[in-house]
């Protein structure tokens, strides 16, 4: 399993946990069992991501505040659009990924699962962090 699959695995457990409120080591297991994830890799990738944002939650949530147009409010933001923004902004500020490999691939992730706006959202968005931390 490489990279992007695992990334993509990560967003939909993310999504997940937006949805259900809660997070908890048992959910994790579950959701690798079910999806019959198999490589150690990919399964160490995935608790990373999950435990490093609900770690760093408000910390993240306020860059994102931070970087909304005045008149939007994190409330807004549907729950695949929330779960991937947190996702690249977890990879860009506190894994030091290179943010255009971040962007690409979290941009066609909102290609594939959300509206037909979430991507240019999500790169505009992700643009601003970077731009931000600079």
């Amino acid at each position: 399993m490489n990279r992007s699959e695992a990334r993509e695995l990560a967003f939909e457990f993310l999504y997940q946990i937006e949805i259900q409120k809660e997070l908890n080591e048992e959910q994790i297991e579950l959701f690798i069992e079910n999806n019959e994830i198999t490589d150690a890799n990919a399964i160490e990738y995935i608790k990373d991501i999950v435990k490093g944002i609900e770690n760093e939650k408000e910390k993240i949530e306020e860059i994102i505040s931070n970087n909304l147009k005045a008149d939007w409010k994190i409330e807004r933001i549907s729950k695949i659009n929330l779960s991937l923004l947190k996702l690249g902004i977890y990879e860009i500020k506190y894994k030091e990924l290179p943010y255009k490999v971040v962007i690409n691939e979290v941009v066609e992730l909102a290609k594939k699962y959300g509206e037909e706006s979430s991507h240019s959202f999500i790169n505009g968005i992700l643009a601003s962090v970077v731009k931000n931390m600079e």
